[in-house]
């Protein structure tokens, strides 16, 4: 054999090699595999698991997934009042909530819906909005968590850090108002005009909640006592009805000096301020927005706004 011939078929089995080395390398992981080689995602690891969701988060994707520490996780099992063993064994409640995590594209930190409704695989929404230098999620259950890494790229997806476990909404337009004291008039309104059922539907809708002293202010504006406008129950209708609107629609969506079209079937605009201007010119400002629901989204004002009679 010629030393040039020895020369050729080392250099080709150096190149086979080298080949062989590339072709035998690990792919990128997916992201079920990220959780479980990363130590801050051991419990959202075995949640994946014991949730029968390995499988799926492993396949194609895209996914984006909102992974929650092990600290976050141990904070949900303070606030639930159980243990790790008794949420693992749990399967419906582990499959609602990871899949309430992941969303079924790829989403970027730059390209996250800022202010926008959000819809994971779970169903319902959530938002996230720029807090300062933070990007803050809002739950289903108006609970917060702050995004704390982002854009983990994954095989088949994208990862983001997140320091509490978010939750899927569970309770509706009427519940969420039930359960704020300042609401308690609307409560009563809602009940007494018969649209309790109609507002724990399906949906989605928006209210604009009037709050127990906007409603104070209407007495007096109109010269009659709760009781009076509580017996109105035509006058009661058109009025909440005044105050719904047919979709759900965020702070971020508001259609600022446009018509809005109402339940009731009139309009009222909306400022850059948030000042609502009703159909009768009178004002009322938006005081707090996107109050998350299970069937859509409240916004408070401090005046209760009138349809023309």
């Amino acid at each position: 054999m010629s030393l040039q011939t020895l020369w050729r078929g080392l250099a080709a089995a150096l190149l086979a090699g080298v080949l062989a080395g590339c072709g035998g390398s690990d792919p990128e992981p997916t992201v079920v595999e990220v959780a479980q080689n990363d130590s801050r995602f051991s419990i959202l690891a075995e949640a994946v698991v014991a949730a029968d969701l390995a499988g799926p988060l492993s396949e194609a994707g895209p996914f984006t997934v909102l992974a929650p520490t092990d600290v976050a996780f141990a904070a949900l099992l303070t606030e639930l009042g159980v243990s790790k063993a008794q949420l693992l064994a749990d399967k419906p409640l582990l499959r609602t909530v990871l899949q309430y995590h992941v969303l079924g594209a790829s989403v970027p930190q730059a390209s996250v819906p800022l202010g926008k409704p959000i819809t994971p695989l779970q169903g319902g929404i959530f938002k996230v909005d720029k807090v300062g230098n933070d990007l803050v999620v809002t739950d289903g259950r108006n609970r917060q968590a702050r995004i704390t890494g982002t854009d983990i790229m994954a095989r088949n997806g994208i990862i983001h850090v997140v320091d509490r476990v978010l939750l899927p909404a569970n309770l509706n337009i009427v519940q969420t108002a039930q359960a704020v004291p300042d609401l308690s008039i609307l409560v009563e309104a809602v009940v007494a005009a018969d649209l309790v059922s109609t507002l724990s539907g399906t949906g989605p809708f928006t209210v604009f909640a009037p709050t127990n002293s906007a409603f104070a202010k209407l007495l007096t504006e109109l010269g009659v006592t709760k009781q009076q406008l509580l017996a109105n129950k035509p006058l009661l209708t058109q009025v909440l009805t005044y105050h719904v609107l047919p979709s759900r629609v965020l702070k971020a969506d508001v259609p600022v000096g446009a018509a809005i079209t109402t339940v009731q079937g009139q309009t009222f605009t909306v400022d850059a301020t948030l000042a609502i201007t009703d159909a009768r010119g009178r004002k009322s400002a938006i005081t707090a927005t996107d109050v998350l629901t299970s069937n859509g989204v409240v916004h408070l004002i401090d005046t209760v706004i009138l349809p023309r009679p």
